[in-house]
Parts: C-alpha cells; structure tokens; sequence
C-alpha cells in the first residue's frame, strides 16, 4: 500500500511537473510569428495551429487549460507572436481578442485603383479582389445612388484598421459606411450621384481647402452654361478606366473616346473619379457665388481664378512665366 501511494504520489508530481512546465515556462517565438484564426476553429484546431507555429509548448496543457477556463471564449482573428510568453499568456490574449490589426490609410481623391493598391501593400489580399468588389458590390449605395455602376465615389477617405479575416466585401462595406456617416453630418441629399461627383473633380482639382468652394463655382457656371467641364482628372481617369494611362496627360488625350473625358462630353461624367473627402463635398454642396470659368495654377501649389478666356489666358502666360524662371 505504502509502495502504491508513493507511486501515485511520483505520479501526480510528474503530471504537475509536466503541466507547470507546459503552462509556465516562457517560450520565445522564432522571429515573427503571425498566425490567423478563422472563425468556427475548435479548441483543439486553434491548440494545433500554435504548437505548430512554435508558440505554445504543449498542445495538450494548452486544450486542459482552456477546458478550465472556458469563459471568455477565445477570439477569432490574426494575431502576431514575437516576444517571450508562456501557454497562460497565449490563452489569455485570445480570450481578450488581442488581435494584430493592418492599418490602411486613404487619403482624400484615391480612386478605386489607388485604394485596391494599398489594401494590397497592407497583405490584406489581391488588387484584383477588391477592385471586383468595388465594381459589382453598388447595392451597397443602392439607396442614394441607386445608377451607380461602382463604389468610386463614395469609398471615403479615412485611416482603417482591418485584419486578414476580413473578407473584402468587409473593408468595402467599412468605407461606405463612413461615408454615410460624414454625407448624414453634411445634409447630403437629392441627386447625391451629381453632388459626389462634383465633388470628385473638386478633390482631383486642387488639394487646397480654401479654394475648393471657387473650383466648384467654375464648374457650377460652366454646367449651367452647357460649356464642357474640361477638366483634366477626368480624362486620367477615363484612360485609367481604359487601361491605357501612361503617367501624364498629352495634347492627344483630350480626344481619348469616353464618357468620362469632359472635353469631349458636356456635363458631368457618368459618375465620380475619385473619393473625395469632406471638404470637397461641402464644396459641391455649398459653391462660392462667383463668375469664373476658368482656373489655373499659380505654381506654388493655388490657383489664378477668370471670368473671361482673355484673362485665363494671361494667367496662363503668368504660369509659364513663373515656370520658365524656376528651371
């Protein structure tokens, strides 16, 4: 009997070795370790997962732990592993759901384009996925632009965090909900497709705020006076459409055959080129009261404002003027 009890007593100071050793002892990651949980990954699966990973020493010290401690669940996402900590230290970052975030910064008057570029440099997918997104998903906006054959436009500007088990749709859905929110605080109402996209050639004309209400008033003035818009963005972004933007404008763009391409067309384009930010839709919301038709830049980053051709074109010798002296 006496044999028996020191057997099992050995025995039980074994097991409490091993799970002391399994739960307490540090392990130090080899590098970065960045290891994504989906949802609906059982106890044993996410156990697996971080033994293989070489962040938990014990699969199974890992699964008993948690069978002990089952509240709170642990939480699907990605997370990254790179200091020192033991089994105890692992479990309790999943239950709090500590989950390793990308952040994507879109900057006022990205294009869809643009915005599928950074979600691509962030790892969080392919170019391609989120533009077919941004191209088929328009029942997102369906009930303020119920015409609109993409999301361009009204994927607003802002600084996000999103985790790899995001779906695209997700990150989409995201952008246009901020955008809800900012057109609500506007007052945006009406035909909100016209007003985004005035406000889409407002962003891509100029990123000087103060100017913005004037840049919409030329274009107010021109549109009520059925003169072509002319404005540049639009032709970029029609050759973006294309396939076929080199980089800069030339002479020979002004013709390319679209209906973006407001030298060619009267009236606003089919719909936005860009995304534009708050400031440009208050613009196109609220145009200054002016008699401008034409604008050009200074060349120190504003712009030289004309009621008539005669004027515009002085300002635009005064450019090249300014521009000759800087070479």
């Amino acid at each position: 009997m006496r044999k028996l009890l020191g057997f099992a007593f050995l025995l039980l100071l074994a097991i409490a070795g091993w799970l002391a050793y399994g739960l307490l002892v540090p392990l130090s990651p080899n590098g970065q370790k960045f290891i994504i949980l989906r949802p609906g990954y059982s106890t044993k699966r996410i156990a697996r997962e971080l033994k293989n990973a070489g962040v938990i020493r014990s699969f199974d010290a890992f699964v008993l732990w948690h069978s002990l401690h089952r509240r709170p669940s642990l939480k699907a996402g990605e997370y990254l592993f790179e200091h020192d900590a033991n089994t105890i230290d692992v479990h309790n970052r999943l239950a709090r759901g500590d989950i390793y975030v990308h952040t994507v910064v879109i900057p006022e008057g990205f294009n869809m384009f643009d915005i599928a570029k950074a979600i691509s440099d962030a790892g969080l997918g392919r170019t391609e996925d989120f533009l077919k997104i941004a191209t088929t998903e328009t029942s997102l906006i369906s009930e303020f632009a119920p015409r609109a054959t993409s999301l361009e436009g009204y994927l607003f500007p802002n600084t996000y965090q999103f985790t790899r088990t995001q779906s695209m749709h997700d990150m989409a859905a995201e952008m246009v909900k901020e955008f809800r929110v900012r057109a609500a605080e506007l007052g945006l109402s009406g035909d909100v497709q016209k007003t985004v996209t005035l406000a889409s050639i407002i962003e891509k004309e100029t990123a000087v705020s103060d100017e913005r209400p004037q840049v919409a008033s030329v274009y107010v003035n021109r549109l009520a006076a059925h003169i072509p818009l002319q404005a540049d963005p639009s032709v970029i972004y029609a050759e973006l459409l294309g396939g076929t933007y080199g980089g800069a404008l030339h002479h020979n763009d002004m013709q390319f055959d679209s209906a973006y391409n407001t030298y060619r067309h009267s009236g606003l384009p089919p719909g936005p080129i860009a995304n534009p930010g708050k400031t440009s839709l208050a613009a196109a919301l609220h145009p200054a009261d002016t008699r401008y038709f034409y604008f050009v830049s200074n060349g120190n980053g504003h712009h030289r404002f004309a009621t008539s051709l005669e004027e515009h074109n002085r300002n635009v010798a005064a450019l090249r003027r300014a521009m000759a002296q800087q070479r």
